[in-house]
């Protein structure tokens, strides 16, 4: 059986559930539309640092965050358009605004519809009028993430798209990598190297891109908590990149459409026609085992 719940926390809070499967996911649309909690078979799939997500002048560092109109960031956080300089920060604003539910499924499966227009607030720091429509999609043990973008300027709407989903885990030596890549870009010291299916966990912080895939689907077995993660995704995500930080019980995978500053560069940059509409997708699947 499939339901939604609407319940008030710090913040609205939508939870679906199949019940069947034992599943739930939490979406909290006005803190940046972001996935709070995934649970299959009753156990946490995400991590969320609760003492940051009760405070709203922070970053959510937990779930998953949804980046737009970049991904990372940009040098000294600012962009050049038409000749005018904008200030925008890192992963852009969608994952600090407030997000409105348009759609709530409960048959089949279990959905949950949202979307976020341009406003004033955005057309400070990003000029063009757009809006993001993302269902989330809950069946058994998958997570599915429909996304949209539509550009209602009458100019060209440059931007790029991703997730940072933060998966908890307790103990990162017994990680194991299946990556379509045999190379990353350290996004520290931009230094490429060979990847060999596995990190020095020892250092402080590890933030690296994998930007040749050879594939469209990439895994993370955590062997401790016997819980095998697959991510699966489309032509759109070009990029992997995989954060972490020492002390931390998180490791993030993420898939981006452009790698960091491609607003300036142009790297991988999507442009999309006056009244153009574009659509992706990612699905997560988590195994126990």
């Amino acid at each position: 059986m499939f339901t939604i719940a609407l319940q008030q926390q710090q913040y609205k809070t939508y939870i679906l559930s199949d019940e069947t499967a034992n599943s739930q996911l939490e979406v909290v649309p006005e803190r940046g539309g972001i996935i709070t909690r995934w649970r299959v078979q009753g156990q946490e799939i995400f991590y969320l640092d609760a003492e940051r997500f009760t405070n709203s002048d922070l970053s959510v560092r937990g779930g998953n965050p949804i980046l737009f109109p970049i991904c990372g960031n940009l040098p000294d956080n600012a962009y050049t358009y038409n000749s005018k300089e904008y200030t925008l920060k890192q992963h852009g604003f969608a994952r600090d605004l407030p997000w409105q539910v348009t759609e709530q499924v409960a048959e089949d499966k279990v959905s949950l519809t949202l979307i976020l227009n341009s406003n004033d607030q955005t057309r400070i720091v990003y000029p063009f009028d757009f809006q993001l429509v993302f269902t989330y999609e809950l069946q058994g043990n998958t997570l599915e993430i429909h996304q949209q973008c539509k550009n209602l300027s009458s100019a060209s709407l440059p931007f790029s798209l991703g997730f940072h989903p933060y998966f908890l885990t307790h103990d990162k030596t017994a990680l194991e990598f299946e990556i379509p890549s045999q190379e990353y870009q350290n996004q520290i010291t931009k230094e490429s190297h060979s990847f060999y299916g596995n990190f020095d966990f020892n250092q402080d912080e590890i933030d690296v891109a994998f930007k040749q895939l050879t594939s469209k689907s990439a895994t993370v077995t955590d062997n401790n908590r016997k819980l095998k993660l697959t991510l699966d995704y489309g032509d759109e995500y070009p990029i992997l990149v995989f954060w972490t930080l020492r002390g931390k019980d998180f490791y993030c995978l993420e898939p981006w459409s452009a790698p960091r500053n491609s607003l300036n560069t142009g790297e991988y940059l999507t442009v999309l026609d006056p009244q153009g509409s574009y659509t992706a997708s990612i699905r997560l699947t988590a195994n126990f085992f």
